[in-house]
């Protein structure tokens, strides 16, 4: 009696030692004496003590900071660059027994493969294509963690440091770019105003008196106030043809 008494007591702490309650966002990944059996999801389940173990895998969307890295792009420009890694675990069962520590290791290679891709661009495109920068390592990194059974599903390049001198390149240059932008658009204007002043005096000089009594309005427009005087610069050419008509008439 007492050993059955005993036995019974050692199956039912068995009993209750071995349950276990797996979330809704987790799997359990069972060894069997060192081996995987199986896989468990979300409820109560139970397991034999001492012969078996259950490892948790969280299979929420997971986020990796890759500190700030100095790299040398294409064009022998040091910069400064930190990502953010997106990424969940598609499968509990690879997660544990393909890698030591994924996340870890998700981190690791997102960041060597960060400063692989920027070595190989120009700052230009660095900064003009970011994101599509940023889609091409999250492929290589997405390809190489799938049989770890890790799913990659972005990778945000956050921020951009450049050297001081840089920067102070980049702003003579944008604002030698908003310089000829404005003499463009002067010129363009100038151009147009002189073809509507062409067309303008083309219609004066065919109506009978029109050019002078366009003068005499600019005229007026000029010194309003009639205390002042206005000094009117005639031509050089109009005091010839005047002279050449008082020779005509004396001769006649």
């Amino acid at each position: 009696m007492p050993f059955i008494f005993v036995l019974l007591i050692i199956i039912g702490f068995l009993l209750v030692v071995g349950f276990r309650v797996v979330d809704q966002y987790e799997r359990g990944v069972i060894l069997s004496l060192g081996r995987y059996t199986s896989t468990r999801h979300p409820g109560l389940t139970w397991i034999l003590p001492i012969v078996q173990r259950m490892i948790k895998v969280d299979l929420r969307i997971a986020t990796v900071d890759i500190p700030q890295q100095e790299v040398i792009t294409k064009d022998n420009v040091t910069v400064g660059i930190n990502a953010v890694v997106y990424f969940r675990v598609a499968s509990a069962e690879k997660a544990v027994l393909e890698i030591q520590n994924f996340r870890n290791a998700v981190a690791l290679y997102a960041q060597a493969t960060l400063r692989d891709v920027i070595g190989g661009v120009e700052l230009d495109t660095l900064l003009s294509e970011r994101d599509k920068i940023a889609v091409e390592i999250e492929k290589i990194v997405d390809v190489a963690t799938d049989p770890w059974g890790i799913d990659v599903g972005t990778i945000k390049i956050q921020d951009i440091e450049l050297p001081a001198d840089m920067k102070r390149v980049m702003a003579k240059q944008a604002e030698s770019e908003r310089e000829r932008r404005a003499i463009i658009i002067r010129a363009e204007g100038e151009y147009s105003a002189s073809e509507k002043l062409a067309q303008a005096a083309q219609v004066l000089s065919g109506v009978q008196g029109g050019l002078s009594m366009r003068t005499l309005q600019t005229i007026e427009k000029i010194n309003p106030d009639p205390s002042k005087t206005v000094i009117f610069a005639l031509p050089l050419e109009i005091f010839d043809g005047m002279k050449h008509i008082a020779s005509a008439i004396k001769k006649t």
